[in-house]
């Protein structure tokens, strides 16, 4: 699983409040921010968001995904864009490329989205399927495909249902939602988990690399 690193532009203290940059790892803190209303790789920051601060000895936290390598994920049943419902054992007897995403024409995810349909064919060619998925609901997804020609599956988890079911990490003290990869093989197990929240291009570089192994 690959470690997240900031754009050059960004860092970590810089999108934090003063108070917590000065205590970052106090027990129980929770601290509100006052940042203006923007767009950061996937999440729209309100004027008053909660950062709850973990405590940690060792200054670092650590996330366990449910779904890991050789499990077989939680199966789901999901609406797409044109609001059908699409489950996962549709997709058995081929691989599947399952990614979860923060949010429709959000900078990092319309990247993403967009790196996806370039390398369409070639997922076509290793004959597996893309899905994406996010909180958005349908209507946001028919707009966000209809305006960047997506040729592949978007599912809406309103709610979030599916992405706790699934154990998707969230970044930034919890306030991101995550940028997660999976790739499962054509009996449903997972052979890779990529989590990689701000060169969302990267995702698909290594379920490529994965599925030409297959």
């Amino acid at each position: 699983m690959a470690s997240l690193s900031l754009p050059n532009q960004y860092s970590l203290s810089s999108l934090l409040p003063t108070q917590a940059r000065q205590h970052p790892f106090s027990r129980n803190r929770r601290v509100l921010s006052k940042l203006s209303q923007s767009q950061f790789y996937g999440v729209k920051l309100s004027n008053s968001i909660s950062l709850p601060i973990p405590c940690s000895c060792s200054g670092k936290s650590v996330i366990s995904a449910k779904v890991k390598k050789g499990s077989v994920p939680p199966s789901f049943a999901l609406k797409d864009q044109d609001g059908k419902s699409v489950s996962l054992s549709k997709f058995k007897g081929k691989p599947v490329v399952v990614y979860f995403y923060p949010a429709d024409e959000t900078p990092g995810c319309t990247k993403q989205a967009c790196a996806f349909r370039d390398s369409y064919e070639k997922f076509k060619k290793a004959g597996a399927q893309v899905i994406g998925i996010s909180g958005d609901d349908p209507s946001s997804h028919k707009a966000f495909a209809k305006k960047y020609r997506l040729p592949f599956t978007l599912l809406s988890d309103e709610g979030n249902k599916v992405r706790k079911e699934w154990g998707v990490p969230a970044d930034l003290f919890g306030t991101l939602p995550g940028r997660e990869t999976y790739v499962l093989d054509k009996n449903g197990v997972v052979q890779l988990v990529y989590n990689n929240q701000f060169q969302p291009e990267k995702h698909i570089d290594e379920t490529l690399k994965l599925l030409q192994s297959l």
